[in-house]
């Protein structure tokens, strides 16, 4: 697998996202918060993921606390990465928050210290400020965003006069906006993205068909459509195909997919150890130049499809 440098530690080119743990959302039920999560933990140390991304807002803390329980202080070199939700920008408040995520994670500080979101209330001068907070009081040891222009990016970091080294984006085969400056950015300036849903919550796992789509969270998601996943057949069968070349699933293809992209990481939820353990064979996977043009293809056809019907009703409505 690949390590990229993010200051003083290695980051696993995947890693593991915790928004399941302590959340109710995915009908993972008691047993997944008290066994199967530890489980999921202790594994990932084992295979050598070293990025176990959180956030304050995860099950309203329970997220923080079920990995502070496992690893504490005893994961030296994995990077513990959570989000502070925005909704005030003031020193004070930053590293009032800081400290509680801090006390969940049984941490005297936290790795990798991250900005939800852009909030618009707020300038990034403000925000500057406000980390200044978790700064001075040595409250965490590097700094990220996630949801950020590119813009918004550079110009906090240099408002900030710190690195803000990492920038998590919604970032996947179905969701590729993140190509236009993000990556960009990031590859120029050695800094990371770090991708969510890079499954887009499962679709692109190729288990899920008209007839079987998920009864949890996921059935708002616009993928999960019965339009969407029949104009997605063509992707999902070049990822199996590709898969069936590597040994592989068609969900590990598209992982690996995103992480050929040199500076991005990844961080797949997992629902089990065995998940887990797919996930991170991904890492192992590199794809030929003419299988990520497939799939970029691929793929772009089935955002173009999704225009048709837009397009039909406007050339209908002007008489083209």
């Amino acid at each position: 697998m690949k390590y990229y440098d993010l200051g003083d530690q290695k980051i696993s080119a995947v890693g593991l996202g915790t928004w399941q743990f302590g959340s109710r959302e995915w009908n993972y039920g008691s047993d997944y918060a008290s066994s199967m999560a530890r489980a999921i933990l202790e594994r990932a140390l084992e295979l050598g993921v070293t990025l176990i991304d959180t956030a304050e807002l995860y099950g309203f803390g329970e997220s923080e606390r079920i990995i502070g329980r496992v690893l504490g202080r005893q994961a030296k070199d994995v990077c513990v990465a959570t989000k502070v939700w925005p909704v005030y920008a003031s020193e004070k408040y930053f590293a009032l928050h800081a400290k509680k995520s801090s006390e969940r994670l049984q941490s005297s500080k936290i790795d990798l210290y991250q900005v939800h979101f852009r909030n618009p209330a707020f300038s990034n001068s403000s925000l500057s400020r406000a980390l200044d907070g978790v700064v001075s009081r040595d409250l965490a040891g590097k700094f990220g965003i996630s949801n950020f222009s590119r813009y918004d990016w550079e110009d906090l970091e240099r408002k900030f006069g710190r690195p803000i080294y990492s920038n998590q984006v919604h970032y996947s085969l179905l969701h590729r906006r993140a190509e236009e400056e993000i990556i960009p950015f990031a590859q120029a300036t050695k800094h990371l993205v770090i991708a969510y849903s890079p499954l887009e919550q499962g679709i692109l796992s190729g288990k899920f068909s008209f007839d079987n789509r998920p009864r949890d969270i996921r059935r708002i998601n616009k993928h999960f459509g019965i339009d969407a996943i029949e104009r997605m057949q063509p992707l999902l069968i070049a990822l199996a195909k590709i898969g069936a070349k590597y040994g592989a699933s068609s969900a590990q293809i598209a992982l690996a997919w995103i992480i050929s992209h040199p500076n991005v990481v990844v961080i797949p939820g997992a629902s089990s150890v065995s998940q887990l353990e797919a996930n991170v064979g991904a890492g192992e996977i590199v794809l030929e130049n003419g299988e990520i043009e497939e799939l970029n293809e691929r793929s772009y056809q089935y955002e173009q499809s999704a225009m048709m019907p837009i397009l039909r009703t406007l050339r209908t409505r002007l008489g083209i």
